[in-house]
């Protein structure tokens, strides 16, 4: 195959990945609303549990089928993984009830800045000034087009702080695993997936009934409700390894960025099927911007000395494509 052909089949893969997370990711947001504000099911600790409980059996089925080979990944690395995406999960939940929507807007927004700090600390790598000037264009855009209202409070503070680290912690572990132990996005969810849902399910019923002061047990399982239910974790399993495949193949810091045109789409949805109460002017101008800063960034970060890692791990390469084909030995360096 020649270079030029590898070039191609790269960036349509690329732009497959992208298309996967943002249609998944899109979708379980639309069906979660319904699921939420129509038929009143507001356990989202637990309900992100039952997410993860169905990508474990999906995980274990794709095993069974040998699409997924036996690989090893150390507890103490697992461990880490379930500690952060678990707090970025609780503290999400909890961050939303103690601030207002303004505030919590631009904490999702620091979550680019804390990736981009971790990947240069525990990375080494180095960002161009066009890169960096693009990044800021794209919080611009997506500030002016969410945010709204703004209060803070210490305990809300503490929340979102807590929901930006531990996120931006999670985002960067995807990638760093898949890179360290030369695994791919369906083995990375085989070994996570399992102690997300167990702890997820034994800790939302408790998180859920604090944060609504109501009982999951108690939830009057109808039948279109449930149907609801079982289309939320389906499309979860999409969501979720749409994310692995994506930062894996990317980084978190452009999982972020260009993460956001989900937020743009998700306005201009919201315009099309509800109305448009919210489309004023100086929404359309923070869409535009946003959109203009994510072209920006993926031509700026794409350039020679863009993005560049000073020192990468010695590791061996990330299972191709992703991740469906049997996994290398790992790297008795690391």
């Amino acid at each position: 195959m020649t270079t030029t052909s590898k070039d191609d089949n790269k960036v349509a893969l690329d732009m497959a990945s992208w298309m996967f997370n943002i249609v998944t990711s899109v979708g379980i947001i639309i069906v979660n609303k319904s699921l939420m504000a129509t038929y009143g099911y507001t356990f989202a600790t637990t309900l992100t549990g039952l997410h993860f409980a169905a990508t474990t059996i999906m995980t274990l089925v794709l095993k069974r089928l040998g699409y997924i080979q036996s690989s090893h990944l150390p507890p103490s690395d697992i461990l880490k993984f379930v500690l952060f995406a678990n707090f970025s999960i609780v503290g999400m939940n909890v961050s939303l009830m103690w601030n207002s929507v303004g505030f919590y807007q631009i904490a999702k927004l620091t979550m680019i800045p804390v990736s981009c700090f971790l990947e240069v600390v525990l990375d080494s790598v180095r960002y161009s000034r066009d890169t960096k000037l693009s990044i800021l264009l794209v919080l611009l855009g997506v500030a002016i087009c969410t945010v709204t209202d703004m209060s803070v409070n210490l305990k809300g503070f503490i929340a979102a702080f807590i929901a930006v680290w531990s996120t931006s912690l999670q985002q960067y572990y995807v990638h760093y695993l898949q890179r360290k132990h030369s695994i791919g996005s369906f083995n990375l969810l085989g070994h996570t997936a399992p102690p997300q849902a167990a702890s997820l399910l034994l800790v939302g019923p408790f998180m859920d009934y604090w944060l609504t002061n109501k009982r999951v047990d108690s939830y009057n399982y109808a039948f279109t409700s449930v149907m609801f239910i079982m289309l939320s974790c389906a499309i979860a399993i999409g969501t979720n390894l749409s994310q692995f495949i994506c930062i894996g193949r990317f980084t978190a810091v452009t999982f972020q960025v260009l993460g956001h045109m989900k937020t743009i789409l998700v306005l201009i949805l919201g315009f099309i099927f509800f109305g448009k109460e919210g489309l004023n002017l100086h929404v359309v101008v923070g869409m535009i911007v946003a959109i203009f800063g994510m072209m920006w960034y993926g031509h700026a970060s794409s350039q020679p000395n863009g993005k560049e890692r000073i020192h990468t791990l010695s590791t061996n390469k990330i299972e191709e494509e992703i991740g469906l084909v049997k996994s290398n030995e790992l790297d008795e360096k690391v």
